[in-house]
């Protein structure tokens, strides 16, 4: 069994992506959830399955929330629950992009404790536990000191710069796209990019590891309002989600308010 359970989040992690890979260029069996949930592949289905063999084997005790797993109510009475998006990005996995990844947390009382966020097709594990920083395929990793919304490097889709969304005026930023959640708060994370937002209702499984690495890369990430994230709710969603370096996090939540 894994010393920590960042030990064992990074082996199931690897574990998830060998089996999805297996997957790619073969049959996927896509498949489309009730109330327009999105698709859902074979290969979501079994990394699935062997991250609930490889997290809850080892943990018997935790509690478990996937987006994969119909829910069970238990999680809510226990202190440890593992947040897994088995595939985030599984419409770009369909298309045959190299974007998705496994994202896997764990929370403790409400709060993430540790996380991995692994692409294997590009090779780029993120990792983090509470306290002991973030790191990328074992380097240290750090966001950006950016401060000025007008010239920062932003990962949102094109409808959160509606100006609906900002009463303070629409900041004048260089606007990019990934399709997973999960990847674009690494890649702020990694201070690739300076900030990432999206004002949508966000699942928890979509976000609660990207929380913690980003938020021990040094950056801040709350909801759309600036209040906590929270995670392990009845009901596993966020009001969206604001990430940033703290000095720019501040302005772009002045300009939403």
């Amino acid at each position: 069994m894994p010393a920590n359970d960042l030990d064992l989040l990074i082996a199931a992690a690897h574990a998830a992506g060998q089996v999805a890979t297996s997957f790619v260029g073969g049959e996927l069996d896509v498949r489309h959830k009730d109330d327009g949930a999105g698709p859902v592949t074979a290969a979501d289905l079994a990394a699935n399955a062997v991250l609930e063999q490889t997290l809850r084997g080892a943990r018997p005790g935790y509690g478990w929330l996937s987006e994969e797993s119909p829910d069970d109510p238990a999680r809510l009475n226990t202190e440890h629950v593992f947040i897994v998006d088995p595939l985030d990005g599984t419409r770009s996995f369909i298309s045959g992009e190299n974007t998705w990844a496994h994202s896997i947390a764990l929370a403790e009382n409400g709060r993430i404790v540790a996380a991995a966020i692994y692409l294997p097709m590009l090779n780029r594990l993120y990792t983090a536990a509470e306290g002991s920083g973030a790191h990328l395929n074992g380097t240290p990793i750090q966001a950006s000191d950016a401060s000025n919304p007008d010239t920062a490097r932003v990962l949102a889709a094109r409808p959160a710069l509606d100006p609906q969304h900002w009463p303070g005026g629409v900041p004048d930023l260089r606007r990019s796209h990934r399709p997973s959640l999960a990847y674009r708060l690494s890649l702020v994370a990694e201070g690739r990019y300076d900030a990432m937002f999206t004002f949508r209702p966000s699942w928890e499984w979509d976000i609660a590891a990207g929380t913690l690495i980003l938020q021990e890369a040094g950056a801040v990430a709350t909801d759309k309002t600036g209040g906590p994230l929270i995670f392990n709710n009845p009901h596993p969603q966020c009001n969206g989600v604001l990430a940033a370096a703290p000095a720019l996090h501040a302005a772009l939540l002045q300009r939403l308010r």
